[in-house]
C-alpha cells in the first residue's frame, strides 16, 4: 500500500478516514477542513491524481516522481513544496542512513511523501491528533510538526557522529592502519549530513519572510523559530565535526611522516653500523695482507732474491712486515676505521 494514512481534519479533529484517494477528494468538499494524505513511494497514477485534484505544479510533481532531490523549499502560488533529507544513525554498522521526504502544503491540504523508512510520520500524526488546538491551525501545523520530527531525529545522528570522531582520536595514536579510510568515510558522512541540514536555515528564513503575507498563526511562528534555533545548533555542530576531521587527517599525516622518519633513521643507523663494521673488517684484512704478501714473496725460494744470502735478511723481512702492518694500522686508526 502506498497510501499509509489518509484523513480529513476539521477544527483539529479527524472527521473522516477515506479508504481511497478518490474518496478523499469527494469527502474533503463535503466535510470542509483540510486533508492530510500520507504516502510511501506513490505510483505515477497516484501522483497524477493528486496533481489534478490539488493543482500541484508539474515541476514539483516531476521532482517527486524522480526523487533524489536536494533539500529545498519552493513556492508555487499558494502551495509550498518542501524536500527534506531525514537521517538516522545505524548503531550496528556505525553509519548514517539518509532518506528523502517530500511535502506539499496548500490552503486545505497537506501531502507527505516518503521515499525511505524515516522519519516516523505516524508518530507525527499521533502527536498532532493528541493536540487538537495545534492541529486546528491547519496544514501549517502539519508542516511544523514534520519539520520538528525530522530535526529531532538529527540529534541521535549528531551523537553517533560525535562518538565516531572520539573513536578516531583514539585510533590516531594507536597506529591503526585502518584509521585513514575511516576518517575519509566519516568525513563523507559529515558532508552529506551538512547537505541535509544546511539548507534548512535558508528554508526557515524563507518561511519567516512569508509569515505576515500568508497570515501564519502567531503561535506557529514561535514554534517554527524554535525549530530553526535547533537547526542552527545542529549546523554549527556539523561545521565543528568537519573541522575536527580535517585536524585529525592533518595529525594522522604528521604521525605517519614521523613514523617514516623514525624508520628511515633506524635504517640509516643500521646501515652506518654495518658500514663501520665493514671498515674494521677491511682494515684488519689489509693489515694482515701486508705481511702475508711479503712472506709469500720470500717463500717462493728463487735463487736470486734480495738479501737472501745475508745474515740480516730474515730480520729485515720481519721488520718490513711489521713495519708495513704498523703503518696501515696508524692510517686506519686516524681515519676512525679502527
Amino acid at each position: 500500500m502506498t497510501v499509509i494514512d489518509n484523513a480529513i481534519y476539521r477544527d483539529g479533529t479527524r472527521v473522516a478516514t477515506p479508504a481511497t484517494l478518490d474518496e478523499t477528494f469527494e469527502r474533503r468538499a463535503e466535510h470542509g477542513g483540510f486533508a492530510w494524505i500520507g504516502l510511501y513511494r506513490p505510483t505515477d497514477a497516484e501522483l497524477d491524481a493528486l496533481a489534478a485534484e490539488f493543482g500541484l505544479h508539474p515541476l514539483a510533481v516531476e521532482d517527486t516522481r524522480k526523487g533524489h532531490q536536494r533539500a529545498k523549499l519552493e513556492r508555487y502560488g499558494d502551495t509550498l513544496f518542501i524536500v527534506l533529507r531525514p537521517a538516522r544513525y545505524l548503531d550496528d554498522v556505525e553509519q548514517v542512513e539518509f532518506g528523502e521526504l517530500h511535502i506539499f502544503i496548500g490552503p486545505d491540504f497537506a501531502i507527505t511523501i516518503r521515499h525511505a523508512e524515516s522519519p516516523n510520520l505516524a508518530q507525527v500524526r499521533h502527536r498532532l491528533e493528541s493536540s487538537p488546538e495545534l492541529l486546528a491551525k491547519g496544514p501549517e501545523a502539519v508542516l511544523y510538526a514534520v519539520l520538528d520530527q525530522v530535526v529531532d531525529e538529527y540529534t541521535p545522528v549528531d551523537s553517533g557522529l560525535e562518538n565516531d570522531i572520539d573513536e578516531i582520536e583514539e585510533q590516531l595514536f594507536s597506529g591503526d592502519p585502518a584509521v585513514t579510510r575511516r576518517i575519509y568515510d566519516l568525513a563523507s558522512e559529515v558532508m552529506e549530513f551538512q547537505r541535509a541540514t544546511r539548507p534548512l536555515v535558508v528554508m526557515f528564513d524563507a518561511l519567516e519572510r512569508g509569515f505576515e503575507k500568508y497570515a501564519v498563526d502567531l503561535e506557529l511562528q514561535r514554534y517554527l523559530r524554535d525549530v530553526k534555533d535547533h537547526v542552527i545548533r545542529i549546523v554549527e555542530r556539523g561545521d565543528t565535526f568537519r573541522q575536527l576531521l580535517q585536524n585529525a587527517l592533518q595529525v594522522h599525516s604528521t604521525l605517519v611522516a614521523q613514523r617514516q622518519n623514525e624508520e628511515t633513521r633506524t635504517l640509516s643507523e643500521t646501515a652506518l653500523a654495518q658500514s663501520e663494521q665493514s671498515k674494521k673488517i677491511s682494515s684488519w684484512a689489509a693489515i694482515i695482507f701486508a705481511p702475508s704478501l711479503i712472506a709469500g714473496i720470500y717463500g717462493m725460494n728463487f735463487t736470486f732474491m734480495p738479501e737472501l744470502g745475508q745474515g740480516w735478511g730474515y730480520p729485515f723481512a720481519l721488520v718490513l712486515m711489521f713495519g708495513f702492518a704498523g703503518v696501515l694500522y696508524v692510517i686506519f686508526k686516524r681515519k676512525g676505521w679502527l
